[in-house]
């Protein structure tokens, strides 16, 4: 159940990238409700984080919740924000996925 939580967690982190995103061609109340969304995603990741590393391994959960919200933030980058997709970024995208795999298989 604690890594639904984990990736869950994981979601939260991108949502608080996209939100931050938004905000940079935002003013008045639109700013403001973007903003509301980053403060309110980063509760919620890291709550559900806390939740999570009571029973995973700290560091592999950390890194798990960092390669979530780093792999999510650059799609959403490339797919919502138009940045480029060269082809050594989507290696180096692929590499980190297969890390993150990689640390949940020997996470025990």
């Amino acid at each position: 159940m604690n890594w639904i939580i984990l990736l869950l967690a994981g979601l939260f982190e991108v949502s608080l990238t996209f939100c931050l995103g938004k905000t940079r061609a935002a003013s008045g109340l639109a700013f403001y409700l973007w903003g509301s969304g980053f403060l309110a995603s980063t509760v919620l990741s890291m709550t559900m984080l806390a939740k999570a590393v009571q029973t995973l391994p700290l560091g592999t959960a950390y890194a798990i919740w960092t390669g979530i919200g780093a792999v999510g933030t650059v799609l959403i980058g490339i797919f919502v924000f138009k940045e480029s997709a060269t082809p050594i970024r989507l290696f180096f995208l692929f590499t980190l996925i297969a890390s993150l795999i990689g640390l949940k298989i020997v996470s025990y």
